[in-house]
């Protein structure tokens, strides 16, 4: 499936009601949900149980993270998986209190066997950082929330 496609699946999707979406087209299949507020990394298959950092607190991968709505938040644009630096060797793009504006690259999240640099939309602080390195992460999922 065509990455331009799906990106134009997640804009209509944004722009209507519908909670979540399945397409299959042979052995290829896409499923794109907006419901991914609540992250339970033990309950992915696959997936290596991996510590969450909020408000500087590690929080065992066993427990669930509720992201607040009423904190603005930076949010995945596709779904694919997280990478808070460039390479295993760099230092993360950004950390926990870090003033960042509009436009600074703040992640990287990997769809498709491409790597997309996410900027942020928004300026602000840095408050928490709400996914793991390596974890994979669905649209419109909050990545980062702000001050």
């Amino acid at each position: 499936m065509d990455i331009r496609k799906i990106k134009k699946l997640i804009e209509l999707i944004t722009e209507s009601d519908v909670e979540e979406i399945e397409i299959k087209d042979g052995e290829e299949s896409i499923r794109i949900s907006r419901r991914a507020q609540t992250v339970n990394t033990s309950t992915m298959q696959g997936v290596p149980a991996q510590e969450k950092i909020v408000n500087d607190t590690v929080i065992p991968a066993s427990q669930d993270i509720t992201i607040s709505k009423d904190k603005p938040s930076i949010n995945s644009p596709m779904v694919g998986t997280f990478y808070r630096a460039p390479s295993p060797e760099s230092a993360p793009f950004i950390q926990i209190g870090q003033s960042i504006k509009e436009g600074d690259v703040v992640c990287i999240i990997e769809a498709m066997k491409m790597m997309n640099q996410i900027e942020a939309d928004k300026s602000g602080v840095i408050e928490s950082i709400n996914v793991s390195d390596g974890e994979p992460v669905e649209f419109d999922q909050p990545l980062f929330t702000i001050a």
